[in-house]
């Protein structure tokens, strides 16, 4: 069979299982996507139609990979791709995007309207911060993030606002999260939305209470494959266990060294008590890793060997040794970032392109002195995380389509009733959410009915037309194409920006009427990751938890001191395995070459810090590594350092 070769022992085991529960361990680098989707192709093989098999990864990146590879294969295996067999795809899904396309399946059973809006993270802290004043209590005195966070931690354990009502008891911060939650519930239910927890959590209760509901899904897919299982919270692991029938069909995929979310919610004793959950689970682990030399192979083995709470796994390769891991000892961050720059300029008079470098930093604030340096230098870069749907002109249109769809969304209407200006102002936008239009001027209701009357013109048009053509139709109408282009070089830009939203909507098109809902839902559920263009050549700048499951020849790994990576919190120490895991995680995005970075000082929220080396760098073999020199440019930098301090 094609989808046989070039797989290894272990890999062509998992591949050829079928029946009954499959727990794969798999190393970083070692083929877990080359597994679940030659797997795929082998069910299809043997009989089970595309339809009936489900998988589900947690990244948008991850899902669309999947999906092309399994399309890539199934097209080119002759043994499956036959008319009277490949009459469909299998379904994959990350997590949230499968919990909305359930969750509107089923729109009726919930209540909602099937255009309900799906709030992002904004959305949920704007919506959050006004419902801590509507329970009385000050946001300036409880933060509305974290309050919101306590609720999100909540909903990820399958908690409901009714369950934690009975579970806060006398305890006074549990009771203030319970009133605002509560109000928070309220301002959701009025505008018809849910927030991203929602969509798990409202799943799990689909398929919890309504057993016809559970039971057609299960019918569905017969065939079930869950990727990253490490990653998953309580409520995730809840929907893949309901998803699945009595044959335990499921397959699942992770490593335990590479559990880097629990404070999201992931929890690592999903994966660790799988076999105890489905009994008779064959275990097939995958060592050999693929990506990097033996040197990084090595490296990384010794950090994780420290971890107490894994299963035991040896990562090897056939790699060749590879270049040692380079350490270099900075002065200061400027030190630091002027080193990885020099570096950089040195990578590049090779073969190596800007795309394939990488630098990884623990905490957001340390791009800053980074992306000053590459400036400074004439590098191209670009930072991870400057998502598209985030751009204010974007979320403009999109508000305009979910308004247009759901008119009980208060957060749309108030975000462009006045968007671009058309006389209503905050008065009279509050009296018409506390429904009191009938006290406004004639003049003010005259203009109030206009803005209906376009967003009943707009609905139509979503109803009848393409996206594409639908969306140039609203930013026409609207004024808000007209509006920029008044408002020079920055207008013009911003409307490209716009401009760039109508070629995306022209991939629905496809769809009909219906692709202005998945591309709601898309922009809803798009991540960080997917704003890295690899065709716009430049140095990638990330945390090192954006940069799970990317690969790069080149990767250095910045600001390896004790309180920064491990990272240490404002209250406690960050649990130490993970902040291993996340080191490890680190060196395994490397194929070719790793540079460790470190600084005596730092400053951090305007005072600086003396540092001592991370404790991880002492677990790495010596014989791995070796340690850079300074360069000229540093001897000077640290002069002025010392100068500044005598003053």
């Amino acid at each position: 069979m094609n989808h046989l070769e070039g797989l290894n022992p272990s890999q062509k085991k998992a591949v050829l299982h079928q029946n009954g529960p499959l727990l794969v361990l798999a190393g970083a680098g070692a083929g877990k996507t080359r597994v679940i989707t030659h797997r795929i192709l082998n069910l299809i093989a043997h009989g089970i139609a595309p339809q009936n098999i489900l998988a589900v990864t947690f990244t948008n990146k991850a899902a669309k990979e999947m999906k092309e590879r399994v399309f890539s294969l199934l097209q080119s295996d002759t043994a499956v791709n036959r008319p009277t067999r490949l009459r469909s795809l299998p379904y994959v899904s990350t997590f949230h995007a499968l919990g909305v396309d359930i969750m509107r399946e089923n729109f009726r059973t919930l209540g909602v309207s099937k255009y309900f809006t799906i709030f992002d993270r904004n959305d949920s802290l704007r919506s959050m911060k006004e419902a801590i004043k509507n329970a009385g209590y000050d946001p300036k005195q409880f933060e509305p993030r974290k309050i919101l966070g306590s609720v999100s931690k909540q909903k990820g354990n399958g908690v409901s606002l009714s369950t934690y009502e009975t579970q806060a008891g006398d305890d006074y911060y549990a009771n203030i999260v319970l009133e605002c939650w509560n109000q928070y519930e309220k301002l959701l239910r009025k505008e018809k939305a849910f927030d991203f927890d929602d969509l798990l959590l409202k799943t799990a209760e689909l398929l919890r209470e309504h057993e016809h509901i559970r039971a057609r899904y299960q019918k569905i897919w017969t065939h079930i494959h869950i990727d990253e299982y490490q990653d998953t919270n309580k409520v995730q692991n809840e929907i893949a266990k309901l998803l699945v029938d009595s044959n335990n069909n499921i397959c699942v995929v992770g490593d335990v060294d590479q559990c880097i979310y629990t404070w999201r919610g992931a929890r690592v004793d999903n994966i660790l008590s799988f076999e105890k959950d489905f009994p008779n689970t064959t275990t097939i682990l995958l060592e050999e890793n693929y990506r990097s030399t033996k040197t990084i192979i090595g490296a990384s083995n010794d950090v994780i060997a420290k971890n107490q709470n894994r299963q035991e796994k040896n990562l090897f390769t056939r790699n060749p040794d590879g270049e040692k891991i380079s350490l270099f000892s900075a002065y200061g961050e400027i030190d630091e970032a002027y080193y990885i720059t020099n570096k950089v300029q040195e990578i590049l008079k090779g073969n190596t392109s800007l795309n394939e470098i990488a630098v990884l930093y623990r905490a957001n604030f340390q791009s800053r002195m980074l992306e000053e340096a590459f400036l400074d230098e004439g590098i191209a870069y670009q930072v991870l995380g400057i998502r598209f749907f985030d751009r204010k002109e974007v979320k403009d249109v999109l508000s305009y389509i979910r308004l247009a769809l759901n008119p009980e969304s208060i957060t749309d209407l108030k975000r462009i009733i006045n968007e671009p200006k058309r006389g209503i102002g905050k008065v009279t936008l509050l009296r018409i959410v506390e429904g009191k239009e009938d006290e406004c001027s004639p003049a003010v209701r005259a203009k109030i009915e206009d803005f209906r009357s376009l967003m009943k013109e707009i609905r139509k048009q979503l109803e009848s037309e393409p996206p594409s053509e639908a969306i140039k139709f609203l930013i026409a109408k609207t004024g808000i194409e007209q509006s920029l282009q008044n408002k020079g070089e920055e207008g013009l830009e911003r409307l490209e920006n716009i401009k760039e939203l109508v070629s995306l909507a022209r991939k629905y098109d496809r769809l009909g009427t219906s692709g202005v809902e998945k591309l709601l839902t898309d922009a809803a559920l798009a991540t960080d990751q997917d704003e890295l263009q690899t065709e716009n050549e430049g140095v990638k700048l990330m945390t090192v938890h954006a940069a799970k499951g990317l690969e790069f020849d080149v990767v250095f790994v910045t600001g390896l001191e004790e309180g920064l990576f491990p990272h240490e919190g404002a209250e406690k120490k960050i649990d130490d395995e993970e902040e291993r895991r996340l080191f490890y995680v680190a060196l395994t995005r490397a194929r070719k070459k790793v540079f460790l970075t470190h600084t005596q000082v730092r400053t951090i929220y305007g005072a600086q810090h003396i540092n001592i080396p991370s404790e991880f760098l002492t677990d790495i073999d010596e014989n791995f590594v070796e340690t850079e020199q300074p360069f000229e440019t540093t001897q000077e930098e640290k002069t002025v350092y010392l100068d500044l301090d005598k003053l």
